[in-house]
């Protein structure tokens, strides 16, 4: 008789456990991330709430890194389902998801560039990615073919070519975390780097990026954050300064911001798409595959911000500034969104 009262207990006591579990899982998607992503993912979230009988998700904008370390923190209803990337996870990243038990479904939605702008009534800027690097870089080599590091010496940018604006140097831009932060390192400072000072290419490559990717700190470069829309009230307040800013969010704010030309290239949906303009970047969202089936609506939402009526050649997000994968990109996508394909290493 004991015995079985005692399993009787145990039985409650399971149930009661898994009542209570119940009682606490979510029925809303929970995203992080991106806050290049954010409008995109936001866009889809709010259709999706109103041709589903899903609730619409809930979006935050976090910063790629600050979002991906959310979502690869662990698997349960606390931590993230989505995270949204404006640069691809990064192996370190993909360990700690794995570390955790966390099963990666990687899916690329488009393209975006990123840009430097300033406002409307500002003076109309062409730079090299070169003359990028001299005006941001903490320390730069003394020449071309002397790489005896100084500290950087330009005030304005005109100390570094007689032809740019005669205005202080002062860039607004994003802090680590982002994923575009991340991707201006990558495809302005380092490339800038290279071209501007050639000794450098005999540097080691961490001896290397310790010089092209340390921005300067006293002043002329400012980190302004994850809120672009705080950036574009800065540069109201002085048409001078620069801000750094994803293709998409130029596109929508183009009645008060406008973009150098970089390289000769002035950053439009087509320079972007053909792949002329030299500064873009793939945009990604990661699913976590253990929450499918248990969050409801998970694969279904990504499925929506994979379909044609979302990012093909005539879908929603083009009107956004999404530069679109080419057709067979985005069946190749669709079916990992279909098949739950699990990324497994970064190749």
């Amino acid at each position: 008789m004991l015995k079985h009262l005692i399993s009787a207990t145990a039985i409650a006591a399971v149930a009661g456990i898994t009542f209570a579990g119940a009682a606490q899982a979510r029925d809303q998607i929970r995203i992080v991330g991106s806050s290049t992503v954010f409008p995109f993912s936001t866009a889809v979230a709010e259709q999706f709430g109103k041709v589903t009988d899903y609730p619409t998700p809930v979006v935050e904008s976090t910063g790629s890194g600050g979002g991906l370390k959310l979502f690869c923190a662990g698997v349960g209803t606390e931590h993230p389902d989505i995270t949204n990337a404006s640069r691809r996870i990064k192996s370190s990243e993909l360990d700690r998801c794995n570390e955790n038990g966390v099963t990666v479904v990687e899916v690329k939605i488009g393209y975006d560039g990123i840009v430097l702008a300033n406002a409307k009534e500002g003076p109309n800027v062409g730079v090299t990615r070169a003359q990028i690097f001299q005006a941001l870089a903490a320390e730069l080599p003394k020449g071309p073919n002397n790489c005896e590091l100084m500290e950087n010496p330009h005030n304005t940018w005109t100390d570094i070519d007689p032809k740019l604006p005669n205005a202080e140097i002062e860039v607004l831009g994003p802090p680590p975390t982002s994923g575009t932060r991340d991707a201006f390192v990558e495809l302005v400072m380092r490339e800038g780097a290279e071209e501007a000072y050639p000794c450098l290419k005999d540097f080691g490559k961490n001896e290397f990026r310790a010089v092209s990717d340390a921005v300067r700190e006293d002043g002329a470069f400012v980190e302004a954050g994850e809120n672009d829309n705080l950036i574009v009230q800065k540069l109201d307040a002085n048409p001078a300064a620069m801000g750094i800013f994803g293709f998409s969010f130029l596109d929508q704010n183009a009645d008060k911001i406008k973009g150098a030309v970089i390289d000769s290239k002035l950053p439009t949906f087509e320079n972007i798409a053909s792949g002329a303009y030299p500064v873009s970047r793939s945009l990604f969202f990661y699913i976590k595959k253990e929450h499918v089936g248990v969050v409801p609506g998970v694969q279904e939402y990504a499925a929506e911000f994979v379909s044609e009526n979302a990012v093909g050649e005539e879908g929603y997000l083009l009107d956004k500034g999404l530069i679109p994968l080419p057709p067979e990109e985005l069946e190749q996508y669709q079916e990992a969104v279909e098949n739950l394909k699990p990324l497994v290493a970064l190749n």
